[in-house]
């Protein structure tokens, strides 16, 4: 998490910051880049040398400042970051093999050449230089704090719910809606939206979380702890949509509680898809990762239901859908704890331990 921080936007990838994007204006000529000049001047950051445990976190107050190459890329002078359960992942090495392709996709460089590395999905902060290719904006409604909590878990969910799932505010109306994990940042944020769209929500969570989760929305609540889950879903009536942010042994049963040849679908945010990166190689791993989501997902559609993932999506259009229901007072970011910028090992260590009631937020400003 650099005090100044490169953000670079591209079509179809851009970097989730809280200068989401109002417009991006591209012209055909090479010749229409802005550059910053090189610059000696250096600044204090959080990296890691290797990955492995909490231990790898390294300050320096050496990290060289960025400069613009690009058009579409603009530096932020970062107020605020947020740690995601997956910068925790990623410092252990989770989705390095794929991470470091896109980095790489020549394999020019030699392995370990992304070292120091430096974690982060989330900034807010001012724009101290930008390309002539972008502009941004901001909700007029949110502090930096509040700004950083939102776009990574928000895309998440907004992946998993509207472009996976289908729901929008013209077709969400009385649709019954399960959220496996609804007290993290994305279940948190889901619950909102689908709020907002006017659906019916079951949120899944433990006791001490079901009065935020209420708070935002929810209309059933679950304490998983109190019993089986599944028993005490299946006494409910059966769901259009469920998200589940949980995994593992959650998916062997939770299809059942669909409605049955109804169009009902069932996303799960939980995948093998890096982890078979990681483990067989890029090629290997999208082949297997493509054969078991295949196999699942006609195993499910015969059964009358539909079997989907869902991923992180980066884009600027629905950034702008979100900031609207954020400055409509229909999202609020949900912050369980902030960190100050010195404090950074902490806020991995607590996202590390898990039970999240919203965000983890650094104030680095």
């Amino acid at each position: 998490m650099e005090f100044l921080k490169t953000c670079v936007l591209r079509r179809k990838a851009c970097t989730t910051v809280c200068f989401w994007r109002r417009q991006t204006i591209r012209k055909p000529s090479v010749r229409n880049i802005s550059t910053s000049s090189p610059r000696s001047t250096v600044m204090p950051a959080w990296v890691i040398d290797k990955y492995g445990k909490n231990e790898v976190l390294r300050f320096t107050q050496n990290m060289m400042m960025p400069v613009i190459h690009y058009p579409n890329e603009i530096i932020i002078k970062v107020h605020a970051a947020s740690v995601n359960p997956i910068d925790v992942n990623m410092r252990s090495g989770y989705g390095a093999a794929a991470l470091n392709m896109k980095r790489d996709p020549l394999h020019i460089k030699t392995k370990g050449e992304e070292f120091p590395l430096t974690l982060g999905r989330d900034v807010s902060g001012v724009v101290m230089e930008c390309g002539l290719d972008v502009r941004y904006f901001k909700p007029k409604s949110l502090t930096h704090t509040q700004a950083a909590s939102l776009p990574y878990v928000a895309l998440t969910a907004w992946s998993a719910i509207n472009k996976v799932g289908g729901l929008n505010d013209k077709n969400c109306t009385g649709k019954r809606v399960l959220i496996l994990g609804a007290s993290g940042g994305v279940g948190t944020f889901a619950i909102q939206v689908v709020k907002a769209w006017d659906a019916h929500v079951t949120a899944v969570c433990s006791q001490d979380a079901s009065e935020l989760v209420r708070k935002l929305g929810a209309d059933d609540i679950i304490d998983y702890k109190s019993g089986n889950t599944e028993q005490q879903l299946k006494s409910l009536k059966p769901f259009d949509f469920i998200l589940d942010n949980v995994g593992g042994s959650t998916e062997s049963w939770a299809l059942n509680l669909l409605k049955k040849w109804s169009g009902a679908t069932y996303v799960t945010l939980v995948t093998p898809f890096l982890l078979n990166m990681d483990r067989l190689g890029i090629a290997d791993g999208m082949l297997q990762t493509g054969v078991t989501v295949g196999s699942k997902t006609l195993k499910h559609f015969w059964q009358g239901v539909h079997y989907r993932w869902a991923f992180f999506m980066a884009s600027g259009p629905d950034l702008d859908d979100i900031a609207t229901l954020v400055d409509a007072g229909k999202i609020q970011p949900v912050i369980e704890k902030t960190f100050p910028f010195s404090k950074v090992p902490e806020a991995f260590l607590k996202v590390e331990r898990g039970h999240a009631r919203g965000k983890t937020v650094i104030n680095v400003v």
